[in-house]
């Protein structure tokens, strides 16, 4: 499941995503923020942003981390 997009999960998972972006307000503020980061890298990816490869990278290492920190909480 680590490589997984969170975005592409069992419906038991995604359940479980959805009841806690309800119910838990740090979960619901990391799983927005992770969305955006991912939506800002996919903009870069398409051409549609300009930035930096630099830029690009570190985009890239805050989506993993916010993804470790979510599966971190799913998996209590």
């Amino acid at each position: 499941m680590e490589n997984q997009d969170l975005l592409h999960v069992t419906p038991e998972v995604q359940e479980k995503i959805d009841k806690l972006v309800n119910e838990n307000d740090h979960f619901a503020a990391l799983f927005e923020e992770y969305l955006n980061t991912k939506h800002e890298v996919a903009l870069i990816k398409s051409d549609q942003v300009v930035t930096t490869d630099e830029h690009l990278k570190e985009l890239k290492v805050k989506v993993l981390h916010l993804k470790d920190e979510i599966y971190s909480i799913l998996r209590r």
